[in-house]
């Protein structure tokens, strides 16, 4: 098995829990309702623009307006996002902190806002950690299109398997192995720890 030379970290659900049915199961604890809340406003498209490069606060509340039966409820996703994005994943920031402390080069690249980036690393330390953060809002480029995997490639002079990839999206794991990158699909801390050993980039007598 090749060793890679570096390991790249998705961030939210691997790093750092997202879920924004935590503030919205509060404000629509029907789950219908709630269905039909995302269905009719769009919001999850709207944060997918956020994270192709629109102005996190502005482009939310600007949505908010075009939608005012539903504003409060949408100006929420700006105004509580933090309730949205926690807690961190400890075994998985573990992780990345070891394989920093024995030298192996650890970037991100990951769907994300610039300006909610901005205030998640304010929330979370260990997101200034990395070496590279290639991240969307900033590069107006989204995974699993092929151009962002380019910019990290182009950052880091990495390519093929000399990168491994951990993400919990089957299609974001799916367009890195098609450029040669070593994937490891997430789902929880233990299952990447032993990934990781694996490959030789930890020691199990590591892991604590």
């Amino acid at each position: 098995m090749h060793q890679p030379r570096a390991v790249v970290f998705d961030i939210g659900n691997v790093l750092v829990n997202w879920d924004p049915d935590r503030v919205y199961s509060q404000l629509l604890p029907d789950p219908a309702e709630r269905r039909a809340f995302f269905a009719r406003t769009g919001v999850e498209e709207m944060n997918l623009d956020v994270d192709r490069g629109a102005p996190f606060r502005e482009h939310i509340y600007a949505h908010a307006e075009r939608h005012p039966e539903d504003g409060e409820l949408i100006r929420a996703w700006h105004d509580r996002w933090p309730e949205m994005f926690q807690p961190a994943i400890e075994g998985s920031v573990s992780l990345l902190r070891l394989l920093r402390l024995k030298g192996v080069p650890v970037h991100a690249l990951s769907n994300f806002g610039a300006g909610s980036f901005d205030l998640a690393c304010t929330l979370y330390p260990v997101l200034l950690e990395f070496d590279i953060p290639v991240i969307s809002g900033r590069e107006r480029a989204i995974k699993p299109e092929p151009r962002i995997y380019e910019i990290l490639e182009e950052r880091t002079g990495l390519a093929g398997a000399d990168i491994f990839f951990t993400d919990d999206r089957t299609d974001n794991i799916a367009a890195a192995r098609k450029r040669g990158w070593q994937g490891h699909l997430f789902r929880n801390p233990d299952a990447l720890a032993l990934q990781l050993v694996e490959l030789g980039l930890i020691a199990p007598h590591e892991l604590g």
